[in-house]
């Protein structure tokens, strides 16, 4: 019996293979030829689907060169062929099924097919079965997009049958997502509909709260008696009620036609005024309408007559709402999907919240990174030596702008942050020995006619700026591998810009405390810190220190710079955007301590990110809110959250 099997399966397949290569789509074509032709978003549908079901493996390119345009009908008998242009009045035809074509036909004898947007849309719906197992990876992904942007039920078997064969790890993860989101809104058995919905329940995706949430769609309904059996029913409503108002409830039954129209004020008038017969209206004069009881009469008579409408009265109103159920029922008509859809969406909307909590976290580290590095060249100027220097914003402008200047000499971007870091540190360390050999030396223990004078310094170089470069803001470009962002999930995300920072400013934070802790210039600088007189007396120059220590706090400014420019924008006013949070981050976390300038950051970013929370759309009443509680919190802690001990604290 095997054998006797084998061998007719051995006759029959050749058959088999021979039926499918001699399949041909053309006499499917001249079937739905007028539907063709016609080409209305209205009736194509059958022509589409009947082509696209035909098992032909000619479907598919006539599908594709038919939503290309490049489909031509000859007048004379209807036949449809792939057309190519030779010249203004002649075409090349290609016959469909691969028989003989035509060269040189004429354009008077054809009729070139031309889809609408609709059409097109329709055919495109079509191909993505056969894209879903195309041999090119990139067509499989279109397709999988063109589902998720526009899915439809018809797409769901195709999309099942394609993940067998994926043999794309990526894709076959894509598909397999897809086709729980599918199976959500387009399965038929409900069993499977709940399975999906369990297992997409931990995911974060906006897609899958988009499946979800209209499964939880209302519609308001009312009844005369109890609720009806048989209905998704979600709750019921008391009119007079925060979710159901008496107005809308009486509107719903009058346009149920369970009620008659409310009569307005509107409405009185104008039927009072469509009714004037000889003066008078409802055998009211005219001239005692004045009053709303003599009107409420006339309309009264005029509704008695069957002229008008019966008076619908607040107490009428009320009377027809409070003898009627009224329920908000369900538009898919499955509890158990409801329900399912209610508890995977609360799972959700935990995860999402604690991952808001991350990404607001995240943030807030990202702006005290940036805080951090801004104020930690102030936190040696003004925290260790105790200047008020206000020109310190200004440095942070020429970091930036000497990033933007290399840039102009140094196209590729990587190399030219690279040389741009060192150059900025430079250039600021320079300017902040002149200024310091120059002016601040000049003003050591006279701190206000240091913050004058760095005051007046930063107008100037601010002007200075605006001469050289311009008032337009200047571009500082990050390098290609900064460029996007880290996203975690749906909701948690950050730019690898801000990432770039956080690492630069710790960083700097390691190679300040070598310095403090390593070097002769940090044993120097702590040392005329605590006591300039006794480390004068040990050999140590106070005036080289202090110069070199200005100098130091100065290039870290300029390095700032450079970071804060691959985000906001390079302008003159680039410092005092910034120069108010630096002197705050130093002074909340400690004068004199580079852990209380870090502590003093983080502070300020997570409260600034946390005020921003409640309010966002309001950033300038976050930090108004933000200085009011520092301003509060100095009052109980002076000498900030870190404070310095021993004389130095006392200085």
């Amino acid at each position: 019996m095997i054998r006797l099997f084998l061998a007719g399966l051995a006759l029959m397949l050749p058959c088999m293979i021979a039926s499918a290569q001699t399949a041909t789509l053309q006499p499917i074509l001249q079937e739905h030829g007028a539907l063709i032709a016609k080409s209305s978003r209205k009736t194509i549908a059958p022509a589409i689907d009947a082509i696209a079901t035909s098992g032909v493996p000619q479907a598919q390119v006539f599908l594709e060169q038919w939503a290309g345009k490049n489909i031509w009908m000859r007048k004379s008998d209807g036949v449809l062929f792939i057309g190519e242009k030779l010249d203004a009045k002649t075409y090349a035809l290609t016959d469909i099924d691969g028989g003989a074509g035509f060269d040189g036909v004429a354009k008077s004898d054809l009729k070139q097919l031309k889809p609408n947007s609709g059409v097109r849309a329709m055919i495109q719906t079509a191909l993505v079965q056969f894209q879903l197992s195309d041999d090119d990876p990139e067509r499989r992904q279109d397709a999988l997009t063109s589902i998720a942007r526009d899915p439809e039920a018809s797409l769901l078997a195709h999309l099942r049958a394609s993940i067998e064969g994926e043999t794309d790890d990526v894709l076959l993860a894509q598909k397999q997502r897809l086709e729980r989101l599918l199976s959500i809104g387009y399965d038929p058995d409900t069993a499977v509909r709940v399975a999906a919905i369990k297992d997409m329940s931990g995911d974060l995706g906006v897609d899958v709260r988009a499946a979800l949430n209209p499964l939880l769609s209302t519609i308001l309904e009312v009844t005369d008696t109890d609720l009806p059996q048989g209905r998704n029913i979600a709750n019921t409503l008391t009119p007079e009620s925060e979710a159901l108002s008496v107005t809308a409830a009486y509107e719903l039954l009058v346009a149920k036609d369970l009620a008659p129209p409310l009569t307005t004020p509107d409405t009185l008038r104008a039927a009072l005024s469509a009714n004037i017969d000889q003066g008078r209206v409802g055998g009211i004069p005219i001239a005692q309408l004045d009053s709303d009881e003599n009107r409420a009469k006339a309309y009264a008579a005029l509704a008695q007559a069957g002229l008008v409408s019966p008076l619908v009265t607040e107490a009428d109103v009320k009377t027809a709402v409070s003898e009627r159920v009224f329920f908000e029922a369900y538009n898919e008509p499955s509890s158990d999907v409801t329900d399912a859809a209610k508890e995977a969406l609360k799972t959700i909307e935990a995860k999402v919240a604690a991952n808001q909590v991350l990404d607001l976290t995240l943030d807030a580290l990202s702006l005290a990174s940036i805080y951090f590095l801004a104020a930690i060249g102030l936190a040696i100027t003004f925290g260790v030596m105790g200047v008020i220097n206000m020109a310190h914003g200004e440095f942070i402008m020429m970091g930036a702008y000497t990033g933007y200047v290399v840039q102009q000499i140094i196209p590729d971007h990587t190399v030219s942050i690279i040389v741009a870091i060192p150059l900025a540190f430079a250039v600021t360390f320079a300017a902040g020995v002149a200024m310091e050999r120059l002016v601040i030396r000049w003003l050591y223990s006279r701190p206000l006619e240091t913050l004058l004078a760095t005051f007046g310094i930063s107008i100037v170089l601010q002007q200075l700026a605006k001469n050289i470069f311009g008032t337009q803001a200047r571009p500082l470009t990050a390098p290609g591998w900064l460029d996007g962002s880290w996203v975690i999930n749906d909701v948690v995300s950050i730019s690898y810009i801000r990432i770039a920072i956080f690492v630069l400013a710790f960083v700097f934070l390691a190679i300040f405390l070598f310095i403090m802790k390593r070097t002769r210039l940090g044993l120097e600088t702590r040392a005329v810190t605590q006591n300039p007189r006794m480390a004068a007396s040990m050999g140590i120059n106070p005036g080289r220190v202090n110069m070199l220590t200005f100098g130091l706090g100065s290039g870290i400014a300029g390095v700032a710079g450079v970071a804060i420019g691959l985000f906001a924008k390079v302008t003159s006013e680039l410092g005092s955007d910034y120069i108010v949070q630096s002197f705050m981050t130093v002074v909340v976390g400690g004068v004199g301590n580079i852990w209380g300038t870090l502590a003093g950051a983080a502070m300020i970013g997570f409260l600034q990110k946390g005020i921003e929370w409640f309010n966002p759309s309001n950033t300038l009443a976050a930090q108004t809110f933000m200085i009011v509680f520092i301003i509060i919190f100095i009052q109980f802690r002076p000498r900030g959250i870190i404070a310095l001990k021993g004389r130095a604290a006392g200085d």
